[in-house]
């Protein structure tokens, strides 16, 4: 593959949210709005849709009474989780968000608990049981669960494409280093939605 754009579609693609994203992003401060993140989340779900790829979104855990509790060593996102009911059922990010639930056809893996779709998840068997091998990424968060997401796909041997403006954190400071900084590192291109999009579209 060359850049700047993934190759020709093909049923060896898909796209991949993380958990935020196909939930909520509250909480994830201002940066989802500067970034217009929804606005390209549904430019690339609808682009994707129209080529013919498979949709994949890994959510997060969603907090359930009695998570983590009794752990013996909780990190920081289990801590997070119990403390604060992140993404609690029924609350605002534990439900989807309407533009981004999913579809018939759309591939749900199994949540995962920590900052990787692929931890303790189905994400992986699923991927691969319907022979996809390219993943283009988007969600939130950039540092955290997507940039998680896209290291383990690139141990696991997938070619991954980040879309870096259907990403957002928590501060301009942290998407900058995950997207200009860390990304080249395990993603094959690192492209606009724009440019996905032309991709898909010719």
């Amino acid at each position: 593959m060359t850049p700047p754009g993934p190759p020709s579609c093909s049923s060896t693609r898909t796209t991949t949210s993380s958990p935020t994203t196909a939930r909520s992003t509250r909480g994830c401060g201002k940066w989802p709005k500067a970034v217009g993140l929804r606005q390209h989340i549904r430019e690339l779900l609808a682009a994707a849709r129209a080529a013919g790829l498979q949709v994949v979104i890994a959510p997060h855990r969603r907090w359930h009474p009695g998570d983590v509790e009794g752990w013996l060593r909780p990190g920081r996102p289990h801590r997070t989780l119990r403390d604060g009911h992140v993404y609690e059922i029924g609350s605002n990010g534990g439900e989807w968000y309407p533009d981004f639930a999913p579809r018939p056809g759309d591939i749900v893996a199994s949540e995962h608990w920590g900052e990787s779709g692929f931890a303790s998840t189905d994400l992986d068997q699923q991927l691969r049981q319907h022979g996809i091998e390219h993943i283009i990424l988007a969600g939130l968060t950039a540092p955290g669960c997507v940039e998680g997401t896209g290291r383990w796909a690139l141990e696991l041997a997938y070619t991954v494409t980040l879309v870096k403006n259907a990403t957002a954190a928590l501060t301009k400071e942290h998407l900058h280093a995950a997207v200009e900084l860390n990304a080249p590192i395990y993603a094959e291109h690192v492209l606009t939605t724009a440019e996905v999009v032309a991709a898909l579209t010719n």
